[in-house]
């Protein structure tokens, strides 16, 4: 599954701390990647390194038409520093996207399994909205799945 950030901080050198809709923060040196990608040494340049964004979607950073990088790319090789709290709504979007992508099932098929508007699926996704708890009982009955609470 591919995971999604929520924000991009631009470090001293090529460094980036990016946090992910999971909580994870991650550091990761851009120029560890610079004999595979020559092109991103040009983000040695710190304006254009400091332009860069995430894109709309959180898959990955942009910093101009020829330079970018994904998301999960820096996930999987970064190392962690930090779990942040996130909100309870982008933990549970994040949990059924990933539970739905397992069963390889689009949004539409689930909606037609769980009764749920898609539209209402995509949002619950991206971590918007307050779903209630019908509503998440209608999708985990679609996912063929449970849901497990822990408080801490």
């Amino acid at each position: 599954m591919n995971v999604k950030a929520n924000s991009v901080k631009f470090l001293d050198g090529v460094k980036l701390e990016v946090t992910y809709i999971d909580g994870k923060v991650i550091l990761f040196d851009m120029s560890s990647m610079y004999k595979k990608y020559p092109q991103l040494k040009a983000l040695e340049n710190r304006e254009l390194f400091e332009s860069g964004h995430l894109d709309v979607g959180g898959y990955g950073i942009v910093w101009n038409n020829e330079l970018d990088f994904d998301a999960q790319s820096i996930y999987e090789s970064g190392k962690l520093v930090n779990v942040v709290p996130t909100n309870i709504n982008e933990q549970l979007g994040y949990q059924i996207a990933k539970a739905r992508e397992v069963r390889n099932m689009t949004q539409s098929e689930l909606a037609k399994l769980s009764g749920v508007d898609q539209a209402d699926i995509s949002k619950l996704e991206r971590g918007q909205g307050n779903p209630s708890a019908q509503k998440i009982e209608k999708i985990l009955h679609g996912l063929n799945a449970s849901i497990k609470i822990t408080i801490t």
